[in-house]
């Protein structure tokens, strides 16, 4: 059975895969250095798991994306 990867995070579970406490995830997404979450049906706030795993790697320094 495949197991689908998640495109979507909450928000601790964005700050977890940062390694960070979701009070510090919140801050760095107010200050802007962190991606903007999307909200999903008028209620679900998440993030993306690209974008994140792009911090994470370093590839969001080649500046393919932007918020």
């Amino acid at each position: 059975m495949n197991r689908q990867s998640p495109i979507f995070a909450s928000e601790r579970t964005a700050a977890k895969m940062l390694e960070m406490p979701c009070a510090d995830f919140k801050r760095l997404v107010e200050k802007g250095a962190l991606p903007k979450p999307v909200t999903i049906g008028g209620e679900y706030v998440r993030w993306s798991v690209r974008e994140l795993e792009a911090i994470k790697s370093g590839e969001i320094m080649d500046g393919q994306f932007e918020w």
